[in-house]
Parts: C-alpha cells; structure tokens; sequence
C-alpha cells in the first residue's frame, strides 16, 4: 500500500468521524428548537470553512472563475442548492429517528444515489469491471447492514415507547417514526447531489490546480460554491421557521454547551466533506466513486458510537441491541470490501 493511498484512507475515516458526529447538535441542544441549532450552526458554516479555505488556499480564486464557463458554475452552485434541501430534511429526519438510526438510513441512500448513479452515468465501461462489480456487492452489503439498523431502531422505539416517559431515555423523538423514514428518504436523494458537484466541478479544480493550488487544496475552489448552496438555503429556511414559530428569543436561553455543539456543528459539517475531496483525490482516479461510500460507511459507524455513548439505546431489549450490533458488523464488511473495490478499480 502507497502512502498516498494509506493517506487517502485514513482521511476517509476522518471525514467519515465528522460528518457522523456534527448532527449531535440537533439533538444536544435541549433549551432550543430544531431551527434554533440548524440554523446557527448552517450561519457559521457558512462564514466560518468554505471562502477562508478557498482564498487562503486557491492562487486567483476569481482569476479561475473567470476561467471557467458561467453555465458550470451555476451547476455547482445549484447542485449545493440541492444538497442544501436534503439538508434541511436532513436535520428533521435526525430529530425524529434519533443520530444512529437517522446517519444509518441517511448515509445508506445518499451512498446509492451518490456513489453507484454516477458511476453508472460517468464510467459506464467500468460497471461491468471486477472493480465495478466488486463495488455493487459492497453497495448491496452495505444495504444490508442498512436494513438490519433500522430494524434495530424500531425494536429500540417500540422498547422505549413501553417505558413511557421515562427521563432515562436521552432525545426520545417527538416526530412520528414513519414521518421521520419520509424525510430520510428525501433527504437521502437530494443530499447525494454533494457527490455529483464534486464530479461535475473536476473542470473548476483542474483549473484552481492550473493556478498553483496544491493537489489537497484545489477541490476548495468547488466546495466554496457548493457550501454556499447548501448552508445558505439551510440558514435561510431555519430563519424562516423561527419567524414562523416565534422562536428567535430561545437563542437567548443557550448556555455555552448549547453554542459550543452549534460551532462543533458548522466546522465539523463543511470540514467534513472538504477533508472527503482531499481523500478522493489521494485515492485515484475513481477516488469519488469509491471514496464516498467509504466515507458513509464511517458516518454510519461513528453515527452510531455517538447514539450509544449519549444514552439513545438504553431501555431497550437484547434483541434491538443485537441487531444493532449485527448491523454495524455487516457495515464494517461492507467497508472492507470498498477498499477492495478501489484495488481493482485502480489497476
């Protein structure tokens, strides 16, 4: 294994860690509501990572728009738009089903979507490859430790719906359970556009990289556009729901936990995906196929740590946490296989 590679890998699991862990947030921040932590956390996002990055790191980042066609750029930036959307689903979905089970659902469609539609679309001569088919029976591992998480997460619901109220059980959702599926699957299908961006900006960076960006910082010449998108439609709808609700003044009520999850939550998001795009890069040429179910598979699996760690699984059965743990276990298998997949992909 080459250092790039190994480099490469161990940025997938850091990027996996973060975009696992920046949704506790939502369900840690008890004194506000939903689009009190969605959207302060979407505001600094926005601020905070993406135009920094890209002009600290970019040599003439307005010389390499200027360089490229007016039409790609309004795609990526719209592709943001988009992944912006399954954001805000995102965020309801989390607060209905809870962090494991909503990163499980929510990673497993994004990666179908994400990952196997482009390659499908892109690199159609490589589908029926070794590479390609070893990474369809990754994707279908992968969905099948999927079904054994949610599996897991309904057995914990219908466990805890017994209890009752009792204030053991951290987060309990307040948002029926099959209303929160629906927002994972909507979310699932719009959040995969964060993939495509990456895809369709290669132009845009190849440009940056003309410019004297280094192979690890030319990706932020895509990702200031999309972050834009995205955390800009997911600050604006939360502002709209707290006129809505008349919720501004619980900002006020957020002691320093509450602000310390919400600034863990805009670095940690948009760091996230920048630190993938270092990785795909690293990884090869089919870095952003491969890479970014890898880097779900890692969201699922720190998803869940940080689900039992804050208390979500208690009060429920041997037989909810068994299936848990056989899902994370199947996933793990399904991890191990990507990297196998990108082996043969590369040859």
């Amino acid at each position: 294994m080459t250092t790039q590679l190994l480099a490469g890998l161990l940025l997938v699991v850091a990027a996996g860690a973060l975009e696992g862990l920046f949704s506790l947030g939502v369900t840690r921040t008890p004194k506000w509501k939903w689009e009190n932590s969605w959207g302060l956390g979407s505001l600094i996002a926005l601020v905070v990572v993406p135009w920094p990055l890209a002009l600290l790191t970019v040599p003439d980042l307005a010389g390499v728009y200027r360089s490229t066609p007016a039409a790609q750029l309004w795609l990526t930036f719209l592709f943001g738009v988009g992944w912006g959307l399954g954001g805000i689903f995102w965020g309801k979905a989390i607060a209905a089903v809870g962090v494991a089970l909503g990163v499980s659902l929510l990673m497993g469609l994004i990666n179908l979507f994400g990952s196997l539609l482009p390659l499908a679309l892109f690199q159609r001569d490589k589908v029926a490859t070794a590479g390609g088919l070893s990474l369809i029976v990754a994707l279908g591992i992968m969905v099948l430790g999927i079904v054994c998480v949610a599996v897991a997460g309904r057995l914990k619901e219908l466990d805890q719906n017994k209890v009752g109220s009792s204030t053991d059980v951290a987060a309990k959702p307040r948002t029926p359970f099959s209303l929160g599926l629906i927002f994972c699957v909507i979310s699932g299908a719009l959040s995969a556009l964060v993939n495509f961006s990456f895809i369709f900006g290669a132009d845009i960076a190849a440009t940056a990289e003309k410019a004297g960006a280094s192979v690890w910082a030319k990706g932020f010449a895509i990702w200031a556009l999309v972050f834009t998108g995205n955390y800009l439609v997911n600050f604006l709808y939360a502002a709209a729901q707290m006129v809505r609700n008349r919720s501004f003044g619980r900002i006020a009520q957020g002691d320093a936990a509450h602000w310390g999850w919400v600034i863990f939550m805009g670095i940690a998001w948009p760091t996230g995906i920048a630190v993938y795009g270092i990785a795909a890069y690293l990884l090869g040429g089919y870095g952003a196929y491969v890479g970014f179910p890898m880097m779900l598979v890692c969201s699922i699996l720190f998803g869940n740590l940080a689900g039992a760690l804050t208390g979500e699984w208690r009060n429920t059965s041997a037989r909810a946490r068994t299936a848990m743990t056989l899902g994370v276990l199947i996933l793990v298998a399904a991890l191990g296989v990507m990297g196998w997949s990108n082996h043969l992909l590369t040859k």
